[in-house]
């Protein structure tokens, strides 16, 4: 393997009879933000629940930090290093209030209650939303949600960041500061969105999802 903390090689995944990635390549080395395009369906979202094992590839082999992942046990270790974003927030967030929804990470990786209190503070500070903390998550409005749902991702401390969309639902303010603090990040990320705008911003490099295979773009 060479130096890329997340790959894929010859990755093969159908729903029923549909191919969605077909043989499929991918190298995420470290500090790199790899911008992803591609029609609604074409894979986007499987590409990245295959990295953290949410699905499993019928063929091909993934590698992430720096070990092939096979099992449930494998992926496992993976899940708090590496931080997913997923498309629809209300998929991510699950507890009464922001705070607790961003504190859930942490807490769950061992971290003393003064430790992950500080770590909330920081991360909702760092989004500009520290006056969420005492929200009710499920009243929030979708671009807010969306916010929220960041915040918990980056609240791990991950090592690798796979942001599905991560602006979709957000104005233009909130849409520059989040990329802002992507710019700002020293993780490694894989980033899919339809902006092309964003992705010319934040990626060090861009590629497409075509036909099953990613295809560098220009």
């Amino acid at each position: 393997m060479n130096d890329a903390i997340v790959r894929l090689e010859k990755v093969t995944f159908r729903y029923g009879e549909r191919t969605v990635l077909d043989a499929c390549d991918l190298d995420l080395c470290a500090g790199e933000r790899l911008g992803l395009s591609g029609a609604n369906g074409s894979g986007k979202t499987t590409l990245l629940t295959l990295i953290v094992g949410l699905q499993r590839p019928g063929q091909g082999r993934v590698f992430v930090l720096g070990k092939q992942r096979r099992e449930e046990a494998d992926f496992r270790e993976i899940r708090g290093p590496v931080g997913m974003l997923f498309q629809d927030s209300d998929d991510q967030l699950f507890s009464p209030t922001v705070a607790e929804d961003v504190a859930f990470g942490p807490f769950n990786l061992g971290k003393p209650r003064a430790e992950v209190e500080t770590v909330v503070a920081r991360t909702l500070s760092q989004l500009g939303i520290e006056d969420y903390a005492d929200r009710v998550t499920y009243k929030l409005s979708g671009g807010e949600k969306r916010l929220v749902a960041i915040a918990t991702v980056l609240a791990m401390e991950p090592e690798v960041l796979l942001l599905d969309e991560p602006t979709a639902g957000l104005d233009e303010a909130a849409t520059d500061r989040v990329a802002e603090i992507l710019l700002g990040l020293p993780q490694a990320m894989l980033l899919v969105s339809h902006d092309r705008e964003l992705l010319s911003r934040i990626a060090t490099r861009t590629a497409r999802l075509e036909k099953g295979r990613l295809v560098p773009m220009v």
